[in-house]
């Protein structure tokens, strides 16, 4: 099994920064795909942004494209969402997903494991 756990979302004010982290544990090496998506309240869930543990299929919504960050540092198994310039529109709980499987079609139910998420409040 897989688990997640993020932290470092927050409250900012328009235009600020955040950087949510994710801890992936478990069995880590079944994993090839990490994921950040987002649901605000009375929306569908979203994929925001997806990676493949080698880092070499990305993929950014377009909205957040240019504004946000994907990193991860495979040796402490953390994944990181650097956000840029934030707007109120990104207000939503942030999630962090995993896959079995190289994700292809940007969607969430491409992602099997799910952290709690991580709140994201702009204003």
């Amino acid at each position: 099994d897989v688990q997640l756990v993020e932290s470092g979302g927050g409250s900012v004010q328009a235009g600020g920064s955040l950087r949510p982290s994710c801890i992936v544990s478990g069995s880590t090496s079944s994993t090839k795909s990490l994921g950040w998506l987002r649901q605000a309240p009375g929306k569908a869930r979203e994929a925001v942004v997806a990676i493949d543990r080698g880092a070499h299929n990305i993929a950014y919504d377009a909205r957040v494209k240019g504004r946000f960050t994907i990193s991860q540092d495979n040796a402490v198994n953390t994944v990181y969402l650097q956000m840029n310039s934030l707007k109120p529109e990104d207000t939503a709980m942030y999630y962090c997903a995993a896959s079995a499987e190289i994700w292809r079609f940007f969607v969430p139910a491409e992602f099997t494991y799910w952290g709690q998420g991580t709140q994201v409040t702009v204003s």
